[in-house]
């Protein structure tokens, strides 16, 4: 059977997608090519559907029955052994929770990420007074000083997709609420508003402040991202994260209200010219 893990890694889920499409071009049934194997269909489907690590003498066995050559079987096994290996994120497993390893790996994939925060500033964005701040008051479920220091550590590492030379687009709606409820007080605020204002400048992240005087917005009713991938075996993709856990929307419908939405938040929420006007006037204020 099989090796299961925490969460996959994207090169599986592309690759897990594209063994589905090879076996139905194949005129195959789960049924069919779980035989070849000698195993039962779900491990099929949980290879399909990224549950399960590639096992590559299972791959190696499939790709033959799908009828495909041994030059792109080479280049499918040498995808497969690459997506197996670890990502950088899962050295904190110890407090990373299954349902956000995936998260971070469909982060360092994405074309564009699009954000909707009406709570805090987005993680990628936040400095580090500012994220032990938000864990230290308990927002995230922690309270031993030294899961503490690793989840910021690991929010401090995630902020290197911004700067990596294919950085994916980053286009980030917040609440006036975000900023006007101090965190950690005025010198951590100051520290952070700064921090926004230097990320505002760079020509792939535009920041967009839903002001109060707006009034009630359709993304009201809680926090969600939107992914986009360059790779076509990867569809958009909507997270949502709710106390203990999170939810990962594919189905197209789901995906364009969302997106819907954030277009509508966009449109009516201030410009990111006159959102770094406010940020700078927020930051003379404290």
């Amino acid at each position: 059977m099989s090796e299961p893990r925490s969460a996959p890694t994207v090169g599986q889920v592309v690759l897990g997608r594209r063994l589905q499409d090879l076996r139905e071009r194949a005129g195959l049934k789960r049924e069919e090519a779980a035989k070849v194997l000698r195993v039962a269909p779900a491990t099929i489907r949980r290879m399909e559907t990224a549950e399960v690590a590639l096992k590559i003498p299972y791959v190696q066995l499939l790709l033959k029955a799908y009828g495909i050559g041994d030059e792109e079987t080479d280049r499918f096994i040498e995808l497969a052994e690459e997506a197996n290996k670890p990502g950088w994120w899962q050295r904190f497993h110890d407090i990373l929770p299954d349902w956000f390893s995936m998260y971070v790996s469909l982060e360092g994939a994405a074309s564009l990420i699009r954000t909707y925060e009406p709570h805090f500033v987005p993680g990628l964005l936040q400095t580090e007074e500012y994220a032990r701040s938000v864990m230290v008051s308990g927002a995230l479920g922690q309270t031993r000083a030294a899961d503490i220091e690793r989840h910021v550590a690991l929010r401090m590492e995630r902020q290197s997709l911004l700067t990596r030379d294919n950085a994916p687009r980053f286009w980030v709606i917040m609440d006036e609420t975000v900023l006007r409820r101090p965190v950690g007080g005025p010198e951590v605020m100051r520290g952070q508003l700064d921090r926004l204002l230097e990320a505002a400048e760079l020509p792939h992240v535009t920041i967009q402040l839903a002001e109060f005087a707006t009034g009630h917005h359709p993304g009201t009713y809680g926090p969600f991202v939107l992914f986009r991938f360059a790779v076509p075996e990867l569809p958009d993709m909507v997270y949502s994260e709710y106390l203990t856990g999170a939810v990962y929307l594919d189905a197209r419908p789901e995906v364009d209200t969302h997106l819907e939405v954030m277009d509508r938040m966009a449109a009516q929420a201030a410009t990111a010219r006159r959102t770094k006007e406010i940020l700078a006037d927020l930051r003379e204020e404290l």
